[in-house]
């Protein structure tokens, strides 16, 4: 990873494959920004991860993961109007955290001016809903560049902070998970670092920042008038363009990922359509959209997820009188899932069979993959503490889940958490759960992470009502599903150590008196815990706590600490299955003889499962000699 550094802060005119995340960093620099912040969330989390590789000392701005969203939105924005090019980059629902303080934006007088990434998820790939962000957009007056490659990721960000610094406005770069993470030869422009001018620029008199009634519609009429002057720059952008077949019949508008899917199906297509590919998706490049619109007799729209830009389309030949057939989704599986060339070759096809050749019989019969569900990794602290609640708690338990990795237990065997909204919600919903209940228990569960990131309103809110509910959490010292980021208990943040802020302590302090906390991997004590913990009335917790367990081998490696021994199943074994059906070890395998045995290439050697065996079957294997 050297190398990624030596590339990043390379002066010279250079070259290099490499994913869009990375290019990020790289346009980052070229574009001199000066303070860089996120909360980790997929499919945006990498861009991290190359800031990471660069040395402290020779890192060109300031970095730092907050603790949610809309902290970094607010640090990125009080750089901004100190003068400060500022970016703020987070996953899709990462931007329903940070609305509150984000829709103000648009209203706002930036002096340094604010990029914002944002790492869209069509398909729901590691997200609860398939959000389109472009809504924002409207709402907040902010306008969007929507990059379709690595590359043009890496140009768009330039010219995206290059606007924002001129016309003093937030500017919205929207990604999605395959343009972030696949990768490509990008070419890189020359570096010149800046002389940094540390003087604070704030200056009241450059706003006003104070949106109360009398400034509101003042800052508004500002708001629309530069997005109005932003939408004679879409119309003259290079970044929108048109690919010429010599068609006048067919058109397609397209952008994003839809864009190179359809040029790979366009190369078995009959009829080779024109293409307007946008760049800038708001606000929309008209006079473009109007000349192609008025050059063809049917126009196909075709984007993921919802149907924005074929309704401002419309609107669009509407208003101006444009007789041309305008057709965008044909059904409701159009509205789903990322739009790689299988899926746009689907949603072609449904409107121009006859562009294809006949189906094949073995398209239509293809093998399907054997499912691959998610699961915990071997050793999860996760999997004891499951394994020790279902114990302690009973069939008509309502259990309340977040989340985190902790959100699988939600799947067979465990079945814990059966309700899910949002990072944070599982205490509201609790509390709501447990209003004129007497039957029934109701138990929540929070990740450390989240406990700092959106967490805490909901136990002070338990608290102060005096709630009837139990919140588990589940701390395992990272923010492991994300990439093992830091968090404010572990005592260190991206840049340096830091001051550790326990959570036991924080409960504590806030007067809750029944907390426990116990290591998962004593699964009888915990599974204690949870009952004495369920059986008081009120607001009670436990803390079920154990080192994310890939992170510690992982950091075992590094310092050439091997794992402990496997485990292996003696002749002990009579066969309960526990192991497989209750504690759900994926190290462990059935024969088709129905005995069981160990797979070594999963086994860590955490031994966590011993104790689950009821004949007492599972052993460490003896330390082989070196």
């Amino acid at each position: 990873m050297k190398r990624l550094a030596e590339i990043l802060l390379s002066k010279d005119k250079t070259q290099e494959i490499m994913m869009g995340n990375w290019g990020l960093v790289r346009a980052m620099i070229e574009a001199n920004v000066r303070v860089v912040t996120s909360y980790p969330g997929s499919p945006t989390p990498e861009i991290a991860t190359a800031i990471a590789q660069i040395p402290h000392e020779d890192r060109p701005f300031y970095f730092e993961f907050s603790v949610n969203e809309k902290v970094a939105t607010e640090v990125a924005f009080g750089a901004s109007i100190n003068g400060h090019l500022s970016c703020v980059f987070f996953k899709s629902v990462g931007l329903n955290v940070a609305a509150d303080s984000l829709i103000q934006l648009g209203l706002m007088e930036l002096i340094g001016g604010m990029v914002i990434i944002l790492g869209d998820d069509p398909g729901a790939n590691s997200s609860q809903n398939e959000q389109d962000n472009r809504h924002f957009a409207k709402m907040s007056y902010i306008p969007i560049f929507e990059p379709s490659s690595p590359t043009e990721a890496y140009q768009m960000f330039k010219e995206a902070a290059k606007i924002s610094q001129e016309k003093k406005m937030p500017v919205f770069l929207r990604l999605t998970t395959h343009v972030c993470h696949y990768k490509e030869l990008i070419e890189f422009e020359a570096w010149n670092k800046l002389e940094f001018d540390p003087s604070p620029k704030f200056d009241p008199d450059n706003g006003p920042y104070i949106p109360i009634t009398s400034a509101v519609f003042p800052m508004k009429r500002k708001a629309l008038k530069k997005l109005s002057e932003f939408a004679e720059y879409a119309d003259k952008s290079s970044l929108n363009f048109v690919n010429d077949n010599s068609n006048k019949d067919i058109g397609i508008i397209t952008m994003g990922l839809p864009y190179y899917s359809l040029l790979d199906v366009m190369e078995e297509m009959k009829v080779k359509a024109d293409i307007l590919k946008l760049g800038i998706v708001y606000p929309l490049p008209q006079e473009k959209i109007i000349d192609f619109l008025r050059s063809h007799k049917e126009v196909k729209i075709l984007e993921e997820l919802d149907d924005l830009v074929e309704r401002d389309v419309k609107m669009i030949a509407f208003d101006n009188k444009i007789d041309v057939k305008i057709t965008g989704k044909n059904d409701l599986l159009d509205w789903e899932n990322e739009y790689t060339p299988d899926k746009v070759k689907e949603v072609l096809r449904k409107q121009w069979s006859s562009f294809f050749a006949p189906a094949q019989a073995e398209d239509k019969q293809k093998p399907l993959l054997n499912p691959r569900p998610a699961q915990m990794c071997p050793g999860c602290g996760h999997r004891s503490a499951f394994h020790a609640i279902r114990k302690a708690i009973d069939k008509d338990t309502i259990t309340v889940g977040d989340i985190g990795c902790h959100t699988l237990g939600f799947l067979p065997p465990y079945r814990i958490g059966q309700a899910l909204l949002s990072m944070g919600h599982s205490n509201g919903t609790a509390a709501g759960l447990s209003l004129f209940n007497n039957k029934r228990k109701v138990v929540s569960f929070l990740g450390d992470s989240t406990f700092f990131h959106a967490g805490l309103p909901g136990i002070i809110n338990a608290l102060f009502n005096n709630h009837n509910h139990t919140l588990i959490i589940m701390e395992n010292g990272t923010t492991a599903m994300t990439g093992h980021q830091d968090h404010p208990a572990v005592g260190k943040n991206f840049n340096e150590v830091s001051e550790k802020i326990p959570i036991l302590d924080m409960l504590k302090g806030m007067g809750i008196t029944n907390v426990r906390s116990v290591d998962t991997y004593q699964q009888a004590k915990l599974t204690e815990a949870v009952k004495e913990a369920v059986a008081e009335e009120g607001f009670s917790v436990v803390i079920a706590k154990h080192p994310c367990m890939l992170k510690f081998t992982r950091e075992l490696a590094k310092k050439k600490i091997g794992n402990p021994p496997k485990v292996q199943v003696t002749a002990k074994c009579n066969r309960t299955y526990e192991c497989i059906s209750e504690f759900a070890c994926p190290s462990y395998q059935i024969n088709p003889d129905g005995s069981v045995w160990v797979q070594e290439d999963l086994c860590i050697g955490d031994g966590s499962c011993k104790q689950t065996c009821p004949s007492l079957a599972i052993e460490s294997k003896a330390k082989e000699e070196k």
